[in-house]
């Protein structure tokens, strides 16, 4: 029996299977990068093994590195989690050539499926070899790896070769592997897949269906199980299908396959030979535990002869550190507080105090919702996630909520262009008007314990704060009661809370602070200082990091003084996995061009300035 396992992964994934691990009495060994040295999954973990350096390709996808901690820590088996070498064949064979047991499917079924070219090969399918009008619009995938990671659509031709570039640097960088092949892209298809678990005894188990079609840059934001609305008869072929994709191969252990469902036809996609991030949905339904399974079935057990039978509806949110409305980009810094309600499944790699940086994915916790019906799933999962406390960097907890309340979610008529519909809609401001009194009410009466009441009772009192990107102005007065404001009676002032009452009716405002951020209930304010500081305004036509990472290339010929249109790309940075394009906001000359490739730059660095008044 397995008595030790080193879990070959980071954050959420990793301390959900050494989870399990506890559960089942087996002692479990993390490893980290140096970024990751006080990370969660290094604390819960019984031992762990340096990882020297920072980036994925000296660290986490250093399989030799791997082994030789597994060995060093005296683990017996190794577990790859998702991504990173999760579906890589030579790891896992390096893995067993060291004496080590494998959780997961054989080599030679990683290298049938994992790369997605010769997974569709095996099921009679052929990606398109050459790419013409007619063909448009085409999806460029990695052949290794997922999580919508070199991945790009491509509508016009004379962007394939460009796109095709950048899908090859993204999915090397995040798999070791560059190599990405072109299929036709069909429009408003819904993304189903079926979660399989098959042992060395000939058993395959077909665990239901999961529908993820609500993705952001093809990767999944919210997931559920079952995928509703699919007939009696299409259910049935995605099962078979399935079972026929893991006996192709000699399928062992937990896999996905996965499809692309457009009306009642299913478009085969690919199989991914590994634990998905969604697969505590499928937990939830079925009352199993994929990772114990996986173990057991490493350890040579049966599975039954038909797996439990499903019960109710579960749905999975992806909570990202991350800003939907300023195009996904990712974000970094302190997570000061994460709380979630009871009622809801949390998976996650952090804990409050923890740093959230840049060179990993901005996955931040997965919330999961089970109950007798969807709708019930979604009203609960939507409230926990309102009632939750992220005090932080900015996430996209208010599109998920937004997302789940949506009409086409509710009615289950969602497809893959969701956001692409639906976004500018979703991300729209709409913050609490009282929450800014409520954070200069809750300023004034910590600062009062300190110094008394220094101004006269009736002078006003001002305090600015930026909201939702704009500036807010509030004012108040002190009196002998404590504090008044037009328009609101003040009820309870502190702190931490501030109770208001507009119109008869009293609300209750929990504050907290943290520098001059400021958190009331879910609204993120900071505070601003009496002046503007004068030196921090740009010339127009600055183009400002929009996030912290590295700038992996500067387009092709572009120096000072050249002519440049507008939304033409300028540079490239790369941030948490996933690479971002800085264009030029307008038509005209660079007159300044401050980056280089491989320059380290935090939110806010002067990039390049574009002049649109230069001749």
């Amino acid at each position: 029996m397995i008595t030790s396992v080193l879990v070959a992964n980071r954050g959420e994934i990793a301390c959900r299977i050494v989870r399990t691990c506890r559960e089942l009495g087996i002692r479990t060994v993390a490893v980290h990068s140096d970024a990751d040295a006080n990370a969660l999954h290094v604390r819960v973990a019984d031992a762990a093994v340096r990882l020297p350096g920072v980036a994925p390709a000296d660290t986490y996808l250093r399989g030799d590195l791997i082994v030789k901690a597994a060995l060093a820590a005296g683990a017996d088996a190794v577990h790859p989690g998702y991504g990173f070498l999760s579906e890589n064949a030579r790891f896992a064979r390096a893995v067993q050539d060291a004496g080590l047991v494998w959780i997961g499917p054989p080599p030679a079924a990683i290298e049938a499926m994992a790369s997605k070219t010769r997974a569709k090969e095996l099921m009679g399918i052929e990606p398109l070899r050459e790419v013409t009008e007619a063909d448009l619009p085409v999806l460029i995938k990695a052949a290794a790896g997922g999580g919508g990671r070199g991945m790009r659509v491509v509508r016009r031709l004379a962007d394939l070769d460009a796109e095709r570039a950048a899908a090859r640097a993204e999915a090397a960088h995040a798999f070791g592997d560059g190599e990405v092949f072109v299929e036709r892209y069909v429009e408003g298809g819904r993304h189903v897949e079926v979660q399989v678990l098959a042992d060395t005894h000939g058993t395959v188990w077909v665990l239901g269906t999961r529908d993820c079609s609500l993705q952001r840059r093809h990767q999944k934001v919210i997931e559920e199980a079952p995928a509703p609305g699919l007939s009696p008869r299409l259910t049935g072929e995605l099962h078979a299908l399935a079972v026929r994709a893991a006996r192709a191969v000699a399928y062992v252990g937990a896999g996905t396959v996965e499809f692309l469902v457009a009306g009642d036809r299913a478009h085969f996609l690919e199989m991914n030979t590994r634990l998905q991030v969604e697969h505590p949905v499928t937990e939830a339904v079925f009352g199993v535990d994929l990772v114990a399974g996986q173990i057991r079935v490493a350890e040579g057990d049966a599975l039954a002869g038909e797996p439990p039978r499903a019960r109710g509806h579960a749905i999975e949110a992806r909570l990202y550190a991350e800003d939907p409305a300023h195009d996904w980009a990712p974000q970094t810094g302190r997570l000061h507080r994460l709380a979630v309600p009871d009622a809801v499944r949390l998976d996650t790699g952090y804990t409050d105090g923890d740093d959230i940086g840049v060179h990993y994915d901005p996955l931040l916790a997965k919330l999961v919702a089970h109950a007798p019906t969807r709708a019930e799933a979604i009203r609960r999962l939507a409230a926990a996630l309102e009632r939750s406390v992220v005090h932080g960097p900015v996430t996209n907890r208010d599109l998920l909520v937004r997302s789940l309340r949506h009409e086409e979610f509710t009615a289950g008529r969602m497809d893959t262009g969701f956001y692409d519909r639906h976004l500018a809609g979703l991300t729209e401001a709409a913050p609490d008007p009282y929450a800014p009194l409520a954070a200069a009410l809750a300023d004034a009466h910590g600062r009062s314990r300190f110094g008394g009441w220094r101004n006269l009772p009736a002078q006003p009192q001002v305090k600015r704060y930026l909201m939702a990107g704009e500036e807010h102005e509030v004012r108040y007065r002190h009196t002998r009661e404590g504090f008044a404001a037009d328009g609101v009676q003040v009820v309870h002032t502190d702190a931490r809370l501030v109770v208001l009452e507009t119109d008869g009716v009293r609300r209750r405002f929990e504050v907290a602070r943290y520098g001059d951020r400021v958190y009331v209930n879910t609204t993120a304010l900071t505070a601003l200082p009496r002046f503007p500081d004068a030196a921090a305004q740009h010339a127009p036509g600055s183009l400002l990091a929009p996030m912290p990472g590295t700038v992996v290339r500067i387009a092709e010929g572009l120096t000072e003084g050249a002519a440049v249109r507008a939304g033409q790309p300028l540079l490239w940075l790369e941030a948490m996995k996933m690479q971002h394009r800085i264009t030029a906001p307008a038509t005209g000359t660079l007159s300044a061009l401050h980056a280089s490739p491989g320059q380290q730059v935090e939110p806010g660095t002067l990039l390049a300035v574009v002049d649109s008044h230069a001749p």
